[in-house]
């Protein structure tokens, strides 16, 4: 339907009314079912009717709506917290609330600065990230990510501290006759090169999502990349913060997706699965020794929002945390992601327009080309990825194409990332489902 009052992300949609949810599968007013294949915006992990986490949200209503933050914490929130920091690498030890993805990234920029300050090194400003990468749509979460599409029209708002490197995709950038670790290492000198290039002492932070999400379409890192990118951070006193709002609270198969690359940041922005769906929450997982540095100066750190804490988010929250935790659920989202894996590379595998299949757990994207062999992509004009959505929408797949996925203009994936509730048959629905989307936008003139 078309919007009457609200004003919709895009005002000539014309969108369906979800009046419901069942599992994995969402339900519009006309009683249609569409299989949740992406999550949303890999946000549902637990699905729509999670019995657990509905009675979490009723019981916290019934006791405490609200409480600002100002004046009092509550017991959600503490709680929480302290089952994130039980759970998170070593050296994290706080973690600061907020309400969605954008608002962590913003803190985690915020924070890093405040922290050189009450440290002394007060020069330290220059924020470094990649591009193709994707951190928010505040002002400062923008200008820090790397995704020229969504930057372009707010260029003159785009923050001068912010700089860029290449990103980590192997299958695009990787050179002839390079090994992963010779492309992890020139990837890791060119971070340092433009740390040296603005001067060490005026870097802040390098900023990265582990397995590049919307963006690129669950790309990992070649083995060893995230270490030597630590090793350069360290080497200059530059803060690393990995941003897993989209790929971290157990959507790769581990809790923090940064645990497979063997590394320990200085901050995690969590959100997304966080709430899977069922409040809107985010957080900022910050280092020990960043705390005890605003603790021993001024003791305040100059950012807040009104919601940040919200005792029925962070209830909701930590029933979605102690669900995903459990090695279980953990262990579910690995061998349900390698049955999808391993059905999609049957299907699309010598497909003449799938150049890539990728990701880890249930985090996979598949990059479509208009030639596998020069892995040239198909021209921006065709509108490939708004095709497959409508194509996938029609046939009861939710699925999240995406374009510009090489440069911001040219490219097309599609990215899947189903709830972690998800059955075997559920998973052969999407890949039929997805099959046939495809070959229906395909077919287009």
């Amino acid at each position: 339907m078309k919007s009457r009052y609200v004003f919709p992300r895009h005002t000539k949609a014309d969108l369906p009314m979800a009046v419901g949810g069942e599992g994995a599968w969402l339900i519009d007013a006309d009683g249609k079912r569409y299989l949740d294949a992406s999550g949303g915006a890999a946000v549902s992990c637990l699905g729509h009717s999670d019995p657990d986490v509905i009675a979490a949200i009723k019981a916290q209503a019934d006791t405490l709506a609200y409480a600002h933050t100002a004046f009092f914490t509550s017991p959600p929130a503490e709680a929480l917290a302290e089952k994130l920091v039980s759970l998170a690498p070593e050296g994290i030890e706080r973690v600061y609330y907020v309400s969605g993805g954008s608002e962590a990234v913003e803190s985690a920029i915020k924070l890093a600065r405040q922290y050189f300050l009450e440290i002394g090194q007060k020069e330290r400003r220059n924020v470094i990230a990649r591009w193709q990468s994707y951190h928010g749509n505040t002002i400062g979460a923008l200008s820090a990510g790397g995704n020229r599409w969504r930057r372009a029209q707010f260029s003159p708002y785009m923050v001068e501290a912010m700089h860029h490197v290449s990103p980590c995709h192997a299958w695009r950038d990787k050179r002839e006759g390079e090994s992963d670790a010779a492309y992890g290492d020139r990837l890791a000198a060119e971070l340092e090169a433009k740390i040296i290039e603005l001067g060490p002492d005026t870097v802040a932070a390098f900023i990265a999502e582990p397995v590049v999400g919307a963006t690129m379409g669950a790309v990992p890192p070649v083995e060893g990349y995230f270490k030597k990118i630590k090793a350069v951070c360290e080497r200059h006193g530059v803060l690393l913060i990995l941003d897993e709002v989209m790929c971290g609270m157990g959507r790769t198969g581990t809790m923090f997706a940064c645990e497979q690359d063997g590394i320990a940041p200085d901050m995690i922005a969590i959100a997304k699965g966080l709430g899977a769906g069922y409040q809107p929450i985010g957080a900022l997982l910050v280092a020990g020794r960043i705390y005890d540095a605003i603790e021993a100066g001024t003791g305040f750190f100059q950012h807040g929002h009104t919601y940040i804490g919200h005792p029925m988010a962070t209830a909701a929250a930590l029933a979605v945390v102690e669900k995903i935790s459990r090695p279980e659920m953990l262990a579910q989202v690995r061998a349900r992601g390698a049955q999808l894996r391993e059905g999609l590379e049957a299907r699309f595998g010598q497909h003449p327009h799938v150049g890539d299949i990728r990701g880890r757990g249930l985090f996979v994207g598949l990059e479509l080309v208009e030639d596998r062999q020069t892995k040239a992509p198909f021209a921006p004009e065709k509108k490939l990825a708004a095709r497959i959505k409508a194509e996938g929408m029609a046939r009861g797949l939710a699925c999240y194409p995406m374009s510009g996925t090489i440069d911001g203009a040219r490219g097309d994936h599609i990215l899947l990332a189903p709830p972690f509730i998800v059955t075997p048959e559920e998973i052969a629905t999407i890949i039929d489902l997805l099959d046939q989307s495809l070959a229906a936008a395909l077919a287009q003139p």
